[in-house]
């Protein structure tokens, strides 16, 4: 595996735990349709939560919810459509972008952008 996907897997696990430690419960992980993914799919208060995970290694070349385009949400929207419907899901939803960052001393910071798009 690349090192830059072995990165972003590792990042994926990491934002799990971190909502989990926060009240989250975890369902899924790479649920995929097609050509869409979703990295996390989480439950909080009642809320079916899609999350969309962003590792950066840094700032310079942007900040984890810039890179989530228009065709990346859609496809992120189109799996939760099947999602939904697999599970038979009738309540409220939402989409989050969970943005890792590493900063130069190598830890690990998690900003969440909740009701990130739809």
């Amino acid at each position: 595996m690349a090192e830059h996907n072995e990165s972003g897997k590792n990042a994926e696990e990491q934002a799990a735990e971190w909502l989990k430690s926060k009240g989250y419960e975890h369902l899924e992980s790479n649920f995929r349709h097609g050509h869409a993914e979703i990295d996390l799919i989480m439950k909080y208060k009642g809320l079916l939560i899609f999350v969309e995970v962003k590792y950066r290694s840094g700032t310079g070349f942007g900040y984890a919810e810039e890179f989530v385009d228009a065709t990346k949400r859609k496809l992120i929207i189109k799996a939760a459509d099947q999602y939904i419907h697999q599970i038979d899901w009738h309540k409220d939803i939402r989409f989050d972008i969970v943005g890792v960052y590493k900063d130069r001393h190598g830890n690990l910071n998690f900003k969440s952008f909740e009701d990130a798009f739809y």
